[in-house]
């Protein structure tokens, strides 16, 4: 017998950690439905590649914002928001309980913090303000940023290039530092409706698990459905240009690698990526209840105790 649990259920973790799996059990038990926290898993063209959960998979529970993008368009943080934030509610006023499952930090970030609403830089404004960074360096341009933007002493690092270029384009363009901006930034939910868990492997788990899903891709077709996706002519720099595995099977097909040097080089991709998502997982999710041994129970422990 399942039961409703009042809490909205995070659950995160890096590439290839089972996450879709144990959301499913996850649901079972407690009359969840899933919605997804993955920006690779919104594209309606690309399944396989980011083995997305199966239709078999969404009769026994109920999947949201799967698979409904155009591959063509890109989608951002804030679109995502909105669309998470109505489903959570759509699912509690059916009184079951939303399970946001997936590996994009910047999801769950926005979901748990708030969407900082910050105007788009213009790309050439940008250019211009790397082009003096790179003409001076880091260590002076870090004093100019805190000449103009008090706010940012002892809340950027000096040696951190991305945030103190993001902090000064910021504080250029719009006439306000980006803490203002931060400061102004509204929660859609209370810090207590959340029950955030994170699954963490040994790396050797990781790259055994990358191996063997990187395997079962090619089983299953992912070479005909790349195949499709070169076909629609998707822009380079669009998002979904970037998942990892088109570029390597485009060279395969044009007959510039073997199909073993594919498998190895989107197994590698795979593996810098999911270190990339552990390193930001460290720096931003502190407060998450980590689970090393994915067994259900160990789940439903921690939201029985979080419930």
């Amino acid at each position: 017998m399942s039961r409703h649990v009042s809490k909205i259920i995070l659950i995160s973790g890096a590439t290839a950690t089972g996450k879709s799996k144990i959301a499913l059990k996850i649901a079972n038990k407690i009359n969840g439905e899933i919605i997804n926290a993955d920006s690779m898993q919104i594209y309606k063209q690309i399944k396989i590649l980011n083995a997305r959960p199966s239709k078999k998979d969404n009769v026994k529970i109920k999947h949201h914002l799967y698979g409904f993008q155009d591959v063509k368009k890109n989608f951002s943080t804030g679109h995502w928001l909105k669309l998470a934030v109505n489903k959570i509610k759509e699912i509690r006023k059916k009184n079951k309980t939303p399970i946001l499952v997936g590996g994009t930090g910047l999801y769950f970030k926005s979901l748990t913090h708030g969407f900082v609403k910050i105007p788009n830089v213009p790309k050439k404004f940008r250019a211009k303000i790397i082009k003096i960074h790179n003409k001076i360096g880091q260590n002076r341009f870090y004093k100019k940023l805190i000449k103009i933007d008090k706010k940012s002493v002892n809340k950027i690092d000096p040696n951190d290039t991305q945030r103190t270029l993001r902090a000064y384009e910021v504080i250029k363009y719009t006439n306000k530092s980006l803490f203002d901006w931060i400061m102004q930034t509204k929660k859609k939910f209370k810090n207590d409706e959340f029950v955030k868990i994170r699954i963490e492997f040994p790396r050797e788990n990781i790259i055994e698990r990358i191996n063997k899903r990187t395997e079962k891709m090619f089983k299953s077709g992912v070479v005909n459905e790349v195949k499709n996706f070169l076909k629609l002519n998707v822009k380079k720099d669009a998002s979904s240009s970037k998942i990892i595995g088109i570029s390597e099977i485009s060279d395969y097909l044009s007959k510039k690698e073997s199909l073993l040097s594919t498998k190895e080089k989107i197994s590698i991709k795979t593996r810098q990526y999911a270190k990339r998502q552990a390193t930001w997982a460290r720096g931003y999710m502190k407060d998450w209840h980590k689970v090393h041994n994915p067994k259900l129970k160990n789940f439903l422990k921690i939201i029985n105790t979080g419930s």
